[in-house]
């Protein structure tokens, strides 16, 4: 499996790493108090310099979430834009599902857990290819302080559309979780 490290339990800014602690994404949603939010996604360029002692990093932009409360959101990549509800269906009872077509044209669903989501096959296997771990105090298993996005290898090749979901759906995780939090807290006896 392929552990990636993200900085932040916040999605929507954080730095995601690979197990040698190089950045390969940079998320970053500036702070606006009216208006329309985007979450800015930043790849690592490979770098094509025969300098061998040129280790800058460079990066550049893989694509944009523009968030909306009151209708679909967006995703913007390599010049195209489309609405979030045509690219990643809800399905299910409570809308926990988010169905989609990857660039392999097989459908893979997000299933949004209570404390995690995990991307599988949306076929009869269900078979899991990604899943988001917390961060553990290590009583079983090795102390982890960040949380972390486990990808099989067999869909690296998406690597990128798994980001850019993944982002998406635990900004929707996070959304249910403190939306029913806050009617637990206001319920009374």
């Amino acid at each position: 499996m392929i552990s990636l490290a993200l900085s932040s339990e916040h999605v929507r800014n954080t730095v995601i790493t690979n197990e040698q602690g190089q950045i390969i994404y940079k998320i970053s949603t500036p702070f606006r108090l009216v208006g329309v939010r985007t979450t800015t996604i930043r790849k690592i360029k490979p770098n094509d310099s025969d300098d061998l002692y040129y280790t800058h990093d460079q990066f550049y932009v893989l694509g944009e979430i523009e968030w909306h409360k009151s209708a679909s959101s967006k995703f913007r990549s390599g010049g195209t834009e489309v609405e979030t509800n045509d690219f990643i269906q809800k399905r299910g009872l409570l809308g926990r599902k988010h169905v989609f077509i990857g660039p392999d044209k097989c459908s893979y669903r997000w299933d949004l857990k209570s404390k995690v989501v995990v991307l599988s096959r949306d076929d009869a296997s269900r078979m899991e290819v990604a899943r988001l771990h917390t961060a553990t105090l290590g009583i079983m298993g090795r102390k982890r302080k960040a949380m972390w996005l486990e990808v099989s290898p067999e869909v690296a090749h998406m690597m990128d559309t798994i980001i850019i979901t993944f982002i998406y759906v635990e900004k929707l995780r996070k959304d249910i979780e403190t939306a029913s939090r806050r009617v637990g807290n206001q319920v009374s006896c």
